[in-house]
Parts: C-alpha cells; structure tokens; sequence
C-alpha cells in the first residue's frame, strides 16, 4: 500500500522527539475523550475506545492520562467538548487529501486548515469532493523479522483479515473496522509482534507523485498534521519506498 500508510509508518519507526510525543499525547487525548463521549468509559464494550487505548500503550502514554482522558469524555471529570469535523481538500499533483480534526472552535480549525493548504500549495474542496474516495479500514504493519510469512498470513486470515501484503520489509494487513481487534488480537496471542496497528482511511486508487512535487506535497501533510486541531491527514498518493525513506531522512 504505497502512499501515506508507509509514509506514516515509517514516520513511526523512526520514533518522537519530545516535542513531537508531547503533540502525540495531547492528540491521543482528544481521541480517547470523543471515544469515551459517544461510546461510554469500558473498553470492553467500546470498539473504539479499545483501539484508542492500543494506541496509547503503543506510545507510552502514561496510564493516569489515559484515565483522565477517559474520565473527561465520560463527566466524571470537566473537560472539553470536541466535534469531530472532516475536512477535504487537494494537494500537488491532484492528490485528495482527507482532514480529520477534533476542534472546540469549529472558525478556528476551519481558519488554520484553509491558511495552510493555501500556504503550501493546495485547497480546501467542498463537501464530498474527496470523501468519496476512501473506506474506514483496520491497518497493521509486521516487520518480516517478527514472523514467517506463511505463519502471520495464516494467523491473520483465519482470525477475519482482509488482505495480506508483501511488500519489501514489512507485511501489511488490511481488515474491516470492526475486526481490527480481532487480528490484533490472534497475533499477540500466537506472539508476534506488529510495529503498528491503526483504523485508518484507505483510497480506492492513488496518484503516482515524484520528484520536487513529492517533497512539496509531503511538506504540505506535515504542515497539516502540524494544526494543532488536527488528529490524521489521509492521503492517496503513491510515492516510491526509496524516495519516502529519502525524504524522510532530510
């Protein structure tokens, strides 16, 4: 799966500096408030929350701030109201772009949003302009080293897994929303070790960007992510595994 999903997994591996893990926790934050809000406070019964509380164990986050996230979006403790709005927009080369924010100032975040992508070189698109283009699926990313290949196909699909790809240093698994758990779930149980493992929003196609265009339009998805209201920025782009890693190294 070229395109933004690597880009974000390599960004991953490469781990935060202290600046970056706190904007990471702050986010995680948001996350787990909007989860516990529309899905009350037990893991157990809250799909999202489960994948949200993963997340922050993957980063981690200390467990009194996952509590007191939690708590907030469930009132058992005052905090702030956040909406959920998904923005959507274009980037160089015709890239659709995919916007996800948590806001408590829907003008602000709008603001931010439409100065940046203006600034970068791209737009804001209207309503259902991009949307369109993309699903809500399960992604998990496994280092070959952690496992035979055969071995972690098998556990993937036998446990509900959508698709299983090769690719040159990883194994990608892609499932639906709801079976997320479920294949994390029969891979920590059979022991393997997965780097990363997200809901996240795939494209049905993608646009092949190179060159100057790649380093501008990637520039531009930092700078997006970089919103303070911004939780992820999808994207369907396809850029080479040698030019992402080049780029992610400057």
């Amino acid at each position: 799966m070229s395109g933004h999903n690597k880009w974000s997994s390599i960004k991953h591996k490469k781990g935060a500096a202290d600046a970056q893990r706190g904007k990471l926790f702050s986010r995680l934050a948001r996350e787990l408030t909007v989860a516990a809000r529309e899905g009350g406070g037990e893991a157990d019964t809250n799909p999202r929350l489960r994948t949200v509380i993963g997340k922050c164990k993957e980063a981690n986050m200390p467990a009194d701030n996952i509590q007191r996230a939690i708590k907030k979006g469930t009132g058992e403790l005052p905090g702030v109201v956040y909406e959920e709005v998904m923005y959507e927009g274009y980037g160089q080369g015709g890239v659709a772009l995919l916007i996800q924010a948590l806001t408590d100032n829907k003008n602000r975040t709008t603001g931010e949003v439409r100065s940046t992508l203006n600034k970068r070189g791209g737009n804001l698109a209207g309503a259902g302009s991009v949307a369109w283009q993309f699903s809500s699926k399960g992604y998990i990313v496994v280092e070959k080293e952690k496992g035979e290949e055969e071995t972690v196909m098998n556990i993937v699909i036998e446990a509900g897994a959508e698709d299983f790809v090769v690719e040159d240093s990883c194994y990608e698994i892609t499932t639906e929303p709801m079976e997320l758990e479920r294949v994390k779930q029969a891979l920590e149980n059979a022991g393997v070790v997965y780097q990363s493992a997200e809901l996240t929003m795939v494209p049905a196609s993608t646009v092949k960007v190179e060159g100057s265009d790649a380093k501008t339009l990637l520039g531009l998805i930092s700078a997006l992510e970089d919103c303070e209201d911004v939780q992820n920025v999808y994207a369907n782009f396809d850029i080479s595994d040698e030019l992402l890693e080049e780029l992610s190294s400057e």
